[in-house]
């Protein structure tokens, strides 16, 4: 045997190998076809396929984070908004999201759009900006059971932002602003009924006991001449006065 035969030969092997030999990462799986027909799901690791014969489609099995486009959505109340979402989920059937859809990406992306749209225009703007954790429930149910069948689980769904149009954004805080009104004047209310019980409570004693008013008279002095802004003239009460003729009297 000549040496260009040995070559051809090595050639060749080489050639083979290099068709038959597969090497399956540890988040992959190999789904095998033979002429056509599903042989299975192989990997990790290294394995021999028969070449022109096998043929394998390699399948990633890691969580997949994907954005869902801005959606246009009329709410139940007549509300249009633009909301988009962040899904997470992963291949846990190699075999089925190879034979039983093209392109499980991009179908799980197609069906997002869509129940992202149904979903939130079944429900009112209030439960929008306020029940989100509810819908993200909701949402995941419902695009789980769409994938299940394409071997597709999906674990979350996120809405990610709400865009309210700019004459409902003014609304909101024009009624954000009122809803703070109305509560400081409520608060203001209490307070000045409190402060009645507690002066209707204070006449009372001063009535059964008129010379708490007398001390009330002094301190106030007191209070007065111990900031020093100017001179002031206050009239004495006569009863105070009287008070002390009495002891002169006696």
């Amino acid at each position: 045997m000549d040496l260009y035969a040995i070559i051809i030969i090595i050639v060749a092997v080489l050639l083979i190998l290099s068709l038959s030999v597969r090497v399956v990462s540890e988040y992959e799986r190999g789904v095998i076809f033979r002429l056509g027909r599903l042989i299975g799901a192989k990997g990790p690791g290294l394995f021999f396929i028969i070449p022109l014969v096998d043929r394998m489609v390699k399948v990633d099995l890691r969580v997949v984070t994907m954005d869902v486009p801005s959606q246009e959505v009329i709410t139940k109340d007549n509300v249009t908004v633009r909301v988009n979402a962040v899904i997470y989920f992963r291949v846990v059937d190699p075999e089925a999201s190879v034979v039983k859809v093209l392109d499980h990406i991009r179908a799980t992306s197609q069906i997002s759009q869509t129940t992202l749209r149904n979903v939130l225009g079944q429900s009112e703007l209030d439960e929008l900006l306020a029940n989100r954790e509810k819908l993200n429930q909701t949402l995941q149910a419902i695009i789980d059971e769409h994938t299940d069948p394409w071997g597709i689980k999906v674990s979350t769904v996120e809405i990610k932002e709400v865009e309210l149009p700019e004459s409902m954004r003014r609304s909101m805080a024009a009624q954000a602003e009122a809803e703070r009104e109305r509560r400081a004047k409520i608060i203001h209310a209490e307070g000045e009924f409190q402060a009645s019980e507690k002066l209707a409570e204070a006449a009372v004693i001063i009535a059964r006991e008129p010379v708490t008013l007398q001390l009330r008279y002094l301190q106030t002095l007191t209070e007065i001449a111990s900031e020093k802004n100017s001179t002031l003239i206050f009239p004495i009460p006569i009863d105070l006065i009287s008070m002390f003729m009495k002891k002169e009297d006696k």
